[in-house]
């Protein structure tokens, strides 16, 4: 069974995208390349061996030799080319956000609901991270105990001036907001956020730093720093009753010289989850095969996009703020955490 792509948005994302589903997953054709400019699209189209490139989304889902689509382009753009997808009842993986707000991850979430099957996985890739998934199975582990908190850091090189404490909320947690869901399977009851006073000027946005507990009585914190200065760096730690599961960042190579060690980190977040890009990728190519959805639903998309709105406005505040989510439509109950 061959699966014929299309690929909307050749920017960073979706030109990596479109290298995986070329050279990497077996079983699939990517066939069209979709960009608003079409020079990136032609590039990006001949780079891969895409038989068509074009400026219109709606051409890419319309044609007959299109099975599924991967969604890449800019975030506002994620949930009308979503319900285009539903509307010609083909599989979708979007990146992440679903959508910028919950109200319209709700207008996403009714279609798929209306539809009576799930066709849309949303790019929360960390599902799939060798790392997250071995910290998840290991909560079994005898004598560990149950999960009471879990600690989380992520870190970027630096922000563009424009950047804002929401931004790094609704840009970059959105990730933690939906790995931590999924290793301690449960959701968030309420969230705080705060940034630290005093940075020297010219630093730009602060950190973020943000306290969620969960409906099972569990915390989740959270900092977001886009500007670490030092790396790209991603790290967490499951603390539980009688012990803890430390994840590592992924192995580099260590220099020992002039009395000390020293390794290198990634500028950006790609080398770190590359294999995590692939494996879900791969994940979707074989739900479509089987039938069987994978990886982060509408619903979790629709949680991801609702918690940040309450962390901002938790930051904004200045105090804690409950979350509530809709009832969990049944489509999406057979597996509430992937």
């Amino acid at each position: 069974m061959t699966i014929r792509v299309a690929v909307i948005g050749a920017g960073v994302m979706g030109a990596d995208h479109a290298r995986i589903i070329a050279s990497d997953l077996p079983g699939a054709e990517l066939r069209w390349i979709c960009d608003a400019d079409p020079a990136r699209a032609r590039s990006v189209a001949d780079a891969t061996g895409a038989r068509h490139a074009t400026q219109d989304p709606g051409a890419a889902i319309a044609a007959d030799d299109v099975d599924a689509v991967l969604i890449a382009s800019p975030d506002p753009t994620h949930a009308d080319l979503v319900l285009a997808c539903l509307r010609a009842g083909k599989p979708v993986l979007c990146e992440k956000p679903l959508a910028p707000s919950s109200a319209e991850c709700l207008r996403v979430l009714q279609a798929e609901s209306d539809l009576g099957r799930r066709l849309v996985q949303v790019g929360y890739m960390r599902r799939f991270d060798p790392p997250y998934v071995e910290m998840k199975a290991r909560r079994a582990q005898p004598g560990l105990g149950a999960p009471i908190m879990m600690h989380n850091f992520h870190r970027n090189v630096s922000a563009p001036t424009h950047f804002t404490g929401q931004m790094a909320i609704t840009n970059s947690a959105p990730h933690e907001f939906d790995i931590a869901r999924f290793v301690l399977d449960t959701e968030y009851s309420a969230v705080s956020a705060f940034q630290p006073s005093g940075l020297a000027p010219g630093h730009g946005v602060g950190p973020v730093f943000m306290v969620l507990r969960t409906v099972a009585g569990q915390l989740v914190n959270i900092e977001i720093n886009n500007n670490a200065g030092y790396g790209f760096d991603v790290r967490c730690e499951l603390v539980c009753e009688h012990g803890a599961i430390t994840l590592h960042a992924p192995s580099r190579t260590e220099t020992h010289l002039h009395l000390g060690a020293t390794t290198d980190y990634a500028l950006d977040w790609r080398p770190h989850f590359a294999q995590a890009y692939r494996l879900q990728d791969l994940a979707w190519l074989r739900s479509i095969e089987c039938g069987i959805p994978a990886g982060a639903s509408v619903w979790d998309g629709y949680v991801s996009s609702c918690t940040a709105e309450r962390a901002v406005e938790a930051l904004q505040s200045g105090r804690e703020v409950e979350i509530r989510y809709m009832e969990r439509p049944a489509i999406y109950a057979a597996q509430p955490f992937g």
